[in-house]
């Protein structure tokens, strides 16, 4: 079975979202992908100005427990390198996800 973690996050400031995208694409998407557990991720951005967080959803191999537990350990002992371009209010959001389901259109 497939598990995936979703995150929800936001910019610590509107005016600092070329610098929080910049930092998630280039700085820690490649560190928790590093990390055991993770396969790979995608993020998403909202579609218009004021459409909500930044969701970034990791591919898990494994154990997700213990997957979502390495990237708390990780920031912990300072291994992720973090950005205050990143708000902590709220704080990012974490939830571990099973794929229910996977559909695609005929003959594709």
């Amino acid at each position: 079975m497939k598990h995936y973690l979703l995150v929800e996050s936001y910019p610590s400031h509107p005016d600092r979202l070329d610098e929080f995208n910049k930092w998630y694409d280039e700085v820690h998407i490649p560190e928790v992908v590093a990390l055991d557990g993770f396969v790979g991720a995608i993020r998403l951005a909202p579609a218009d100005p004021d459409g909500g967080p930044s969701v970034t959803i990791y591919e898990l191999q494994g154990d997700p427990q213990a997957a979502k537990d390495n990237v708390h350990a990780a920031a912990a002992a300072k291994q992720l390198n973090m950005s205050d371009s990143l708000s902590y209010g709220p704080i990012p959001k974490m939830r571990i996800l099973q794929m229910q389901s996977e559909h695609s259109k005929p003959g594709r």
